[in-house]
């Protein structure tokens, strides 16, 4: 067992707007590929852990929804992932797209009411200019002067991530580890074959089906070499089922075959995959369906 007055451990609750790159700053610093990542908004539904484990310390990072005004009960749950991420935070990374001209109230009106140290970390660096990035960081030290320290970075490339680490290694407490050392993730293993279908289906889908869309795992079996994944798709409307399935299910086989490489190269051995496409109208803000697939919290 560690010795708590020699270890270190604490929870750091990354957010921001949509599209942001949470999720890439956040498998950038585990250096494992947990959350998924696209370039449509509010690609991240749910609260992802991805653990660091070092001798003398474990850092829990908290991937968590783009912070949006809800507008049916699936963003409600989603914003209430954000909120016990953050009533849960030792410090907090606010993760802002440098060429993001939208509103920021809503992440300001959150953290303006933590009392954890927060980082604020201008994301997309390599897309702009140095006198730019002068002129960001004064502007907001001037309207968030709560932020501890502001440090520009580029997620994707890696730029200053080392940086965004050794910041948090400075703020961590003694404290016991809150998970086993081997632990990567807070996630079990049919949790990630989901997320890597759905992944598949917002690069794969236009408009609304990518957000009508949910994946449920109704069978993961490990037989050694082989993983058997039984996945269905759930829509909202006929419709939208006929999209996904596509003339003669070509939309379907070519989105299954991509999320089984990838659950593939994720797992680490062969996958069998059996898709099916299911109907259940207006799930989103259906109670059950929400608790099915993981957006309640008891």
């Amino acid at each position: 067992m560690e010795n708590p007055k020699t270890h270190k451990a604490g929870f750091v609750s990354i957010v921001g707007r949509p599209n942001a790159g949470k999720s890439t700053l956040m498998n950038c610093l585990v250096g494992e590929r947990l959350s998924i990542i696209t370039p449509k908004a509010q690609t991240t539904r749910h609260r992802v852990m991805g653990i660091i484990n070092d001798p003398d310390f474990q850092i829990v990072y908290s991937d968590t929804p783009g912070v949006i005004e809800p507008k049916y009960e699936l963003q409600k749950s989603m914003m209430r992932f954000v909120d016990f991420s953050l009533e849960d935070a030792d410090m907090v990374l606010w993760v802002l797209d440098v060429k993001d001209p939208g509103d920021h109230g809503l992440v300001l009106q959150r953290l303006n009411n933590v009392d954890v140290p927060v980082l604020l970390v201008l994301n997309k660096v390599d897309l702009s200019t140095q006198e730019e990035m002068d002129a960001l960081i004064e502007k907001w030290k001037v309207e968030f002067p709560k932020a501890e320290s502001i440090l520009a970075v580029s997620a994707i490339k890696g730029f200053n991530s080392d940086m965004v680490l050794k910041w948090v290694l400075s703020h961590l407490q003694d404290h016991p580890p809150f998970y086993d050392k081997d632990a990567l993730t807070d996630k079990p293993e049919r949790f990630f074959a989901s997320e890597i279908f759905r992944e598949k289906i917002f690069k794969n889908y236009s408009k609304e089906i990518p957000y009508s869309s949910e994946v449920l795992i109704e069978s993961f079996k490990d037989q050694k070499d082989l993983l058997r994944i039984q996945a269905v798709i759930i829509v909202e409307r006929e419709s939208q089922k006929g999209i996904v399935i596509g003339q003669g299910g070509e939309a379907l086989k070519r989105t299954a075959t991509q999320a089984r490489k990838s659950m593939e190269e994720f797992f680490g051995k062969k996958v069998f995959l059996e898709t099916f496409v299911k109907v259940e109208p207006d799930w989103r803000s259906k109670e059950f369906y929400l608790r099915q697939f993981g957006y309640k919290l008891d």
